[in-house]
């Protein structure tokens, strides 16, 4: 297996520390906020890395921490007149809500800064001692950057270059300003704990390095989290703060960084406003829906987020204008008042549209695919059809190299359209080598899905449930669609054939499909 080791700056061959055995540590989530399209991207990513290195038979430990100290959470804790520490609990299980929608699974280990401040004086103490830190008089502990030789590595980053590159005002407490705080002097109000410096609390970066060591050793195989860690300068501040307490090559082996979200090409930003909260994105898609288009786009990859702007008010589609018209507050077609959160409500996004089609054949073929199975006897041994025969062989080349889901994802193509011919036309293959060539299909998809946190649902409650949002989208309430279809079936018992076909084509008008199977009809909307 290889991966991309941002470190290396290349893909790199990986064999763990200990064989079969592999530790990583991925950056969590700061918790004063809902968690939006970029953590998605970030924990649905190396949810799926984790997956693969299981499916390959290692023995995974996966330490991801919750930041729950921090200047973003102390400010937003007295903008809305609460304690931090129960804003942080709070966010803490929205934050579980959405992976758990997402399907990401818990880490095995889920550290919190608040339950970690002794090793992190410890830790802190250690680089005191060691004149890798210093103490200011004030009570603030602050890491002396030069005096780590390889600082800049990660990043590819010149220490002097982001000396002269600094917009940070003058601090005179610091002896270069590039030096970074370990340990912050209390405030007044806000969360402290005792030190050898004073009351205080843990600078940002100092956390993840006391607590992988806590949970991982002083080495271990994989460090993970998004591409702005590195631009951050976070994950550079961590291996200097652990290398510069234990040693040269210690910390971890590897790095793995995924892309940005870009919303409608351009960097995903809180600060300019257009970001969706995946709680937004839930309301209005399946998880599954969500899961599968990041999956769509090799993690490392910026993944492109397109919104569709429409008319609240008359449902007409808003283009992007320029000049005077840039600043328009009303829709060029109805002249209603255009209201920002309307229009967030009214928006579309085509990408999860796209993902909800593609889930939905998937599924119905694994309905289908059950339908058949569920009935005759097993056929034994014996020939299956290409290419499901390979279908397992090449999803692991594809998620071995560099865990290529994209790649994954596309290579399953095939092998779904050869399930779908032998469903339309049994009778293209000899019957026992349909069968187990149909179930071959069916057992590999669920493998497979297990690593990619798809297809996992029953199939019949899946599509039930994808069904009924289309129809609530589409203004239709699906206990009437159930009504007219038993009156249809009641008006076939009793040989009305016009009013039964009269119901089907009122259905269809719609957008309501109708599929008569041994003694059911199924209904699917198809979007007029």
């Amino acid at each position: 297996m290889q991966f991309y080791d941002t470190m290396a700056g290349k893909k790199v061959s990986f064999e763990s520390l200990s064989p079969n055995k592999v530790g990583i540590y991925v950056c969590g989530p700061t918790v004063y906020d809902y968690c939006h399209l970029g953590h998605a991207r970030a924990y649905v990513a190396f949810d799926v890395i984790v997956k693969h290195l299981r499916y390959l038979g290692n023995e995974v430990t996966y330490v991801r921490n919750f930041t729950d100290i921090d200047d973003k959470i102390i400010a937003r804790a007295a903008k809305v007149s609460r304690k931090p520490t129960e804003l942080a609990d709070q966010f803490i299980e929205e934050f579980h809500k959405d992976m758990d929608a997402l399907k990401v699974a818990r880490a095995d280990v889920e550290p919190r800064v608040s339950q970690h401040v002794g090793p992190i004086i410890l830790l802190v103490q250690k680089l005191i001692d060691k004149e890798m830190a210093y103490v200011t008089p004030s009570g603030n502990v602050y890491y002396a950057v030069r005096r780590f030789a390889d600082y800049g590595k990660l990043s590819r980053r010149n220490p002097d270059d982001l000396r002269s590159g600094s917009r940070v005002a003058a601090n005179p407490e610091k002896r270069d300003p590039i030096d970074f705080v370990l340990w912050k002097k209390a405030k007044p109000g806000e969360p402290k704990w005792e030190s050898p410096w004073g009351e205080g609390r843990p600078g940002w970066h100092i956390e993840c390095s006391a607590m992988s060591m806590e949970y991982l050793g002083t080495t271990f195989d994989i460090h993970g989290g998004g591409k702005d860690l590195v631009d951050s300068m976070h994950h550079e501040n961590e291996i200097a703060q652990s290398q510069g307490a234990n040693g040269p090559g210690t910390f971890a082996k590897h790095w793995i960084h995924n892309g940005f979200v870009q919303f409608n090409g351009e960097k995903m930003s809180k600060s300019l406003g257009n970001f969706f909260t995946i709680r937004e994105l839930l309301g209005r898609h399946d998880p599954e829906s969500l899961r599968y288009f990041l999956l769509t786009v090799h993690y490392r990859g910026p993944i492109n987020f397109e919104v569709e702007a429409y008319c609240p008010s008359c449902g007409e589609r808003l283009v992007e204008r320029s000049g005077e018209e840039a600043g328009a507050e009303t829709c060029p077609s109805c002249g209603a008042e255009l209201e920002p959160d309307a229009m967030r409500k009214a928006a579309r996004f085509s990408g999860l549209e796209e993902a909800d089609a593609r889930l939905e054949y998937v599924y119905e073929t694994l309905s289908r695919i059950d339908e058949v199975l569920a009935v005759g006897k097993d056929p034994g041994g014996g020939a299956i059809l290409s290419p499901a025969d390979s279908m397992e062989e090449r999803f692991r080349e594809a998620m071995d190299n560099d865990f290529n889901t994209a790649a994954a994802i596309a290579g399953l193509s095939d092998t779904l359209k050869l399930a779908n011919r032998l469903l339309d036309v049994p009778k293209e293959a000899p019957k026992d080598v349909r069968r187990r060539t149909l179930a071959a299909i069916r057992q590999g998809l669920d493998r497979v899905g297990g690593v990619l946190g798809l297809w996992q649902d029953d199939p019949s409650e899946y599509l039930v449930r994808h069904n009924n949002r289309l129809a609530e989208k589409m203004g239709l309430s699906p206990a009437e669609i159930e009504d007219k279809i038993r009156q249809r079936t009641q008006a076939r018992k009793n040989k009305e054939f016009e009013r039964a076909d009269a119901i089907r084509q009122e259905l269809l008008r719609l957008g309501v499909e109708l599929r008569d199977g041994a003694g059911t009809t199924q209904w699917r909307i198809r979007p007029l």
